[in-house]
């Protein structure tokens, strides 16, 4: 059978962005190409027949599936293929989620699956952005019952201008903002952004700027449905009997009523059970069989009750207004061999971080299609099962964890300093341990003052703050600052926004309905910025700034640049030099290409001891110095004397003393120590040295107290910038010697990976 195929496309950001159905994956439900660029997707969406049985939620899966061949690499580790996905997958597939699951009939309990696959990526084109896009055209065109379609757009501000669909050359580079914005024609959806502390009025113009492109995205997806569209599937939809409805809501709401009247989290949940376990023997004889359907009722009861007293009294389960903030509390150093630690409470939110400081050699590897090899910055997001009373297996990071973390991570990331300035690999961990609400923003807090502790020398504390809405059928709203966790499952959105004093560095937005207006989204923004204003600064009265030094269990790096032509000598044959030196002083070792060299160690002296071998092979051997070297073999022609490590020079016969000499032997033997003055290096850079005029340290004629005077193995530092020296003998010694002839040696050039 001939496949006909379907091709609409726009132009967006100057870029056309393609979808394409009909020539691929034709038995998954709706299957599309979307292209920008070299960068491809194939994303599919398909529907099970029947619904899943017993559950009260809608069973929807989103995948980004990585193929590292899309950008021409073979997958690291043993197998050498795909395998449980990355952050960034993880992170893409929470972006297709979010914005599509509102837009699904209330009551659908059919599982529908949707798979973004990477079949190309340019390195310039956004793949998640497509994804999204992509998601919302294979719906569309599929039996699934999808209430779409929807668009995505990402935004940059570049040099003061907002910026549609930017390169990640231009993101990385250049951009002070990564905002992606999904949404309808009527609203907007979702909102996730990065951000190097931006206006308010700024994100809001780039909300602006991203619907109106975001209009012209849907356009031509209508056009790809109108022409390659399937009919839409009939469906059962779970539904609640009217009349079992009346009777329990009528039981159950007083006392629903009473429990929101507790306004501590612990004692309010035990009521709301209690609902239940009263209601439930009381309607046993006349609806027998039906418990499941009776809980229903009691949680929509539920959820009712809390938005009439938000809407209709202005007051929250816990007694607070729309603005309140929770009682803070806050510490830092609780932990002390930690390097850092800090401990944030919002109410019944705690949340406990911590820093750890390494080297260049803990930082993260990383293996997925980003052009990305490493992280120095993580941050780790733990949600023990304790923290909301729970008992459950403990797993790996689920998705909201991994998500979570890389919110706070981004949130902090542009208020660390740079690597050249404090050349550490930062680990966060925040650990939940008490969970009531916008844990992750607990976290950006935590972290914040655990990095002060740590005395990283930050720009500017972060704080974050979770905003909620709860919306009426009559078109009253309420913004809610730092939902907790009720609010945040009864309400209409979830609005979480850090940043500094100065301006927004992260911010998330979800909603449980078909999106917001702007007039809302603008007053989410300012009520978060009046709360995180009020949380910095009572963070900032218990540590107002960084710490002025390290925590003593903190390693101490010192970074010193030697010639990059000198790297190899560093390294030395297969690594034999750079680990005789760690071996020795028990230090970690980075060395960049570009001649940086970073030696770490939490014993100080150490890490001084181990500078001071590294510039002694890489100083460079300077005509009129003199040298207290060790003679290392005697010829029939003269001596020849190491004066720095791997640096020998010779003494002929002629120059061992003042007087004539008639054998080497007379004068010195091996293992000699020998003062010695640099006569000259020859244009093949051996080494010519000199006994004349020198004498002995201390006798008349030595060199005088304020001369140059290295002995070779003390690791005393170089006053002069590095060079190449060489030793004398025939052409055959030199080639003996790697650390000689110029450099010729073989260890690793300036080009291998750091050890």
């Amino acid at each position: 059978m001939v496949a006909q195929i379907h091709r609409v496309e726009v132009e967006v950001g100057g870029r056309p962005i393609s979808f394409e159905t009909g020539a691929l994956a034709r038995q998954a439900g709706g299957a599309v190409v979307v292209r920008r660029g070299d960068t491809m997707l194939l994303v599919t969406a398909t529907v099970s027949p029947q619904i899943r049985e017993g559950i009260d939620f809608f069973p929807l899966t989103c995948d980004f599936e990585e193929k590292m061949y899309a950008a021409g690499k073979i997958p690291g580790g043993f197998f050498k293929r795909e395998g449980r996905p990355g952050e960034m997958a993880i992170l893409t597939s929470r972006l297709i989620d979010r914005p599509i699951r509102p837009l699904f009939p209330s009551g659908f309990r059919n599982d529908v699956q949707v798979i973004a696959t990477v079949l190309s990526v340019d390195h310039e084109n956004d793949p998640a952005v497509l994804a999204i896009n992509g998601a919302s055209a294979a719906l569309g065109i599929s039996e699934i019952p999808f209430e779409g379609p929807i668009g995505a757009v990402r935004i940059g501000h570049i040099d003061g201008e907002l910026v549609l669909n930017p390169t990640w050359k231009q993101l990385q580079e250049s951009s002070d903002l990564d905002l992606v914005v999904a949404a309808s024609e009527a609203a907007i959806i979702m909102v996730e952004a990065g951000a190097k502390e931006v206006s308010e009025q700024t994100l809001l113009d780039a909300l602006d700027l991203a619907h109106r492109e975001i209009r012209r995205i849907l356009a031509v997806q209508k056009e790809l449905v109108s022409r390659a569209g399937k009919p839409k599937m009939t469906f059962p939809l779970a539904s609640v009997d009217a009349e079992l409805d009346k009777v329990v809501r009528s039981v159950a709401t007083p006392l629903i009523r009473a429990a929101l009247a507790q306004p501590e989290k612990m004692n309010r949940e035990d009521a709301l059970g209690r609902v239940t376990s009263e209601v439930a023997p009381a309607l046993r004889e006349t609806y027998p069989d039906r418990s499941k359907e009776i809980d229903a009722i009691i949680q929509a009861a539920t959820k009712d009750e809390v938005r009439r007293m938000i809407l209709t009294e202005r007051r929250r389960p816990d007694g607070r207004g729309h603005t309140d903030i929770r009682p803070l509390a806050i510490q830092v150093g609780l932990l002390p061999r930690a390097h850092g630690s800090g401990l944030f409470q919002r109410g019944q939110t705690q949340v406990l971080s911590v820093v750890t400081l390494g080297t260049g050699q803990d930082e993260q590897m990383i293996d997925d299609i980003s052009l990305r090899t490493s992280k120095r910055f993580m941050h780790h997001y733990s949600f023990p099962p304790f923290s909301v009373g729970e008992v459950r297996p403990l797993r790996g990071p689920g998705r909201r964890e991994v998500g979570h973390g890389l919110l706070a991570e981004r949130a902090l990331e542009p208020m660390l300093p740079p690597a050249e300035a404090f050349p550490y690999t930062i680990r966060l961990v925040s650990e939940v341990l008490e969970s009531n609400g916008s844990t992750s923003m607990a976290s950006v807090c935590g972290s914040t003052l655990a990095l002060m502790d740590a005395g990283v020398p930050i720009k500017a504390p972060v704080g974050g703050i979770a905003m909620g809405l709860v919306m009426g059928p009559d078109g009253r709203a309420a913004v809610l600052t730092d939902i907790q966790g009720l609010e945040d499952a009864m309400g209409d959105m979830d609005f979480k926004v850090a940043g500094s004093q100065r301006g927004v560095t992260a911010l998330q937005m979800d909603v449980k309905n078909k999106g917001l207006a702007r007039e809302i989204l603008a007053s989410a923004l300012e009520q978060a910025r009046q709360a995180r204003v009020v949380i910095l600064e009572a963070m900032t009265r218990v540590i107002a700034e960084p710490r002025p030094t390290l925590s003593p269990h903190a390693p101490r790096i010192i970074t010193i640049e030697i010639n990059p032509e000198r790297i190899r000598e560093v390294i030395g044959p297969g690594g034999k030099v750079i680990n005789k030196i760690t071996a020795e002083t028990g230090v970690k070792i980075d060395i960049e290409q570009d001649g940086r060299v970073l030696v770490a160690s939490a014993d100080e002296e150490a890490a001084k001891r181990a500078v001071a071998m590294i510039q002694a092979i890489v100083r460079e051997v300077k005509v009129g110095e003199m040298y207290l070297g060790r003679v290392t073999r005697l010829m029939n022609f003269g001596a020849f004397v190491e004066v720095l490590p791997g640096k020998e020079g010779l003494v002929h016969i002629s120059e061992l003393s003042d007087t004539r000499v008639n054998r080497v032997e007379d004068v010195v033997k091996v293992g000699d120590e020998l003062l010695v003055r640099v006569k000259e290096i020859d244009n093949l850079g051996r080494i010519n040295l000199t006994r004349r005029g020198v004498g002995t340290p201390g006798e008349p004629g030595a060199a005088p107290p304020e001369a140059p005077l290295d002995r070779p193995g003390t690791g005393e530092p170089s006053r002069e910038p590095s060079g190449v020296g060489s030793d004398r003998d025939r052409d055959r010694h030199r080639r003996r010697r790697p650390g000689g002839g110029g450099g010729s040696g073989r260890g690793p050039g300036p080009g291998a990976p750091r050890h």
